[in-house]
């Protein structure tokens, strides 16, 4: 897909739907950050969507947004294709892509996905990877093999110096089950909003959420940062 105006405004237009019926459209997707370092180019295996708050049409307790807007939040709240990256646990960036109508809240959450171009480049970036495989096998992963930080949240994905470009055909089999690291009602099968290519080497590992003691400041009960 070229960066004409008008093919990136078809992919927006293609963005603003429902993140869970998005979701599985977007695994085989390239997704590309040409940095001051370089290009890395992802190929999406794995995702989750997240919907809005609980005032909302469609309230999603596991949601960043489920209490509402705050300065942190809102590129969810923002127009389609762009990007929500987070810090969570103090260590790892996780990054988002914006989808829904401007003003409703939702996302596609990068669960995992296949370095297709610039490995040196996420080598570098991650030199505790063992294996070609586990470069983007998780969210953390994903977002630091391309390069990504909260500096990143807000930017617009379909315009560079990052690109999105869409599978041709339908990338495969697909699985679905519930999202990772979501404690209480959002991490129940009612959820089950995590979509995944069938058998990629690439898909994280399911692992399901514990209930803490302590809660994320401003998050529901139960709720764990993704």
């Amino acid at each position: 897909m070229n960066h004409s105006t008008g093919a990136r405004e078809h992919l927006r237009d293609f963005l603003s739907a429902d993140a869970r019926e998005l979701a599985p459209q977007l695994l085989g997707a390239l997704l590309t950050h040409e940095s001051r370092d370089g290009s890395v180019s992802i190929r999406l295996t794995e995702v989750e969507a997240y919907m809005g708050p609980e005032d909302s049409l469609h309230p999603d307790p596991g949601s960043h947004t489920y209490r509402g807007p705050t300065p942190r939040n809102a590129p969810m709240f923002g127009p389609p294709g762009h990007l929500y990256v987070y810090f969570t646990y103090g260590m790892h960036h996780c990054t988002n892509i914006v989808c829904g109508p401007a003003g409703v809240a939702s996302a596609l959450l990068l669960r995992a996905g296949e370095v297709v171009d610039g490995l040196a480049l996420a080598r570098r970036r991650r030199p505790t990877s063992k294996t070609p495989a586990d470069l983007a096998s998780g969210p953390a992963r994903l977002a630091k093999a391309l390069g990504l930080t909260t500096a990143d949240s807000g930017r617009d994905a379909l315009a560079p110096p990052f690109r999105l470009e869409l599978p041709s055909v339908p990338a495969g089999a697909v699985s679905s089950g519930p999202r990772v690291g979501v404690a209480g009602a959002g991490g129940t099968e009612e959820y089950a909003w995590r979509f995944w290519l069938t058998g990629d080497p690439t898909v994280s590992k399911y692992k399901a959420a514990k209930p803490r003691n302590r809660n994320t400041a401003g998050a529901p009960p139960g709720f764990h940062q993704r």
